[in-house]
């Protein structure tokens, strides 16, 4: 299967926005990188779905984005003390690097088994490994419900190429919106236990 290169710019928006939600320490810049790479999940998608039913991600991903958003009072979210900052985001950072390499390594023996095209199985598998990294390096509840929709979100992508079911669509948003609903408990837990 021929692929352009413009098939590849979801894929490095996907890339992008993954790292920034790995590497950053600001809830609202997480946010924002989530939303980013919601935009991106839409794209790969939408070339294989109708713009209404692949706009049900884009708006399902920004749903879960604001609610955490407006879970979380104040400064509090993604904390990091200023001396682990550089050290951790170095580790951080090439970790990342290297789940993208793989990713790029693997695709073609992955390709022989599902009929992906190339550029949406390596976006889909860099979401999934940046996910289980996300999800692996940390404890706290924001950055694993980013890590468990950043997973969830790669696995929408595969999904996406080898089925398309309205059904197991909204099933798939119900789902991203109960993560995101869960971790707006834990996140207000979380609040909880600091202000007592």
């Amino acid at each position: 299967m021929r692929t352009n290169i413009i098939d590849f710019a979801p894929v490095i928006l996907v890339s992008i926005a993954s790292l920034l939600l790995l590497l950053q320490a600001n809830w609202r810049w997480s946010i924002i990188a989530l939303s980013l790479q919601y935009i991106a999940v839409f794209w790969m998608v939408l070339s294989v779905w109708p713009v209404g039913l692949a706009a049900v991600k884009l708006v399902t991903g920004w749903m879960a984005g604001a609610v955490l958003g407006a879970s979380i009072t104040g400064e509090e979210g993604l904390r990091i003390s200023f001396k682990e900052i550089f050290q951790e985001l170095r580790f951080r950072f090439v970790l990342g690097l290297l789940i993208i390499l793989f990713v790029f390594l693997i695709s073609p023996r992955i390709n022989n088994l599902l009929p992906i095209p190339n550029p949406f199985l390596i976006g889909g598998g860099v979401l999934i490994g940046m996910g289980l990294l996300q999800i692996g390096l940390t404890k706290e509840p924001l950055r694993v419900v980013l890590g468990l929709l950043t997973f969830l979100s790669g696995f929408e992508v595969y999904y996406a190429f080898i089925e398309r079911s309205v059904m197991v669509a909204g099933f798939l948003s119900i789902i991203t919106l109960g993560i995101a609903l869960m971790g707006a408990y834990l996140l207000n837990l979380q609040n909880k236990g600091i202000s007592e």
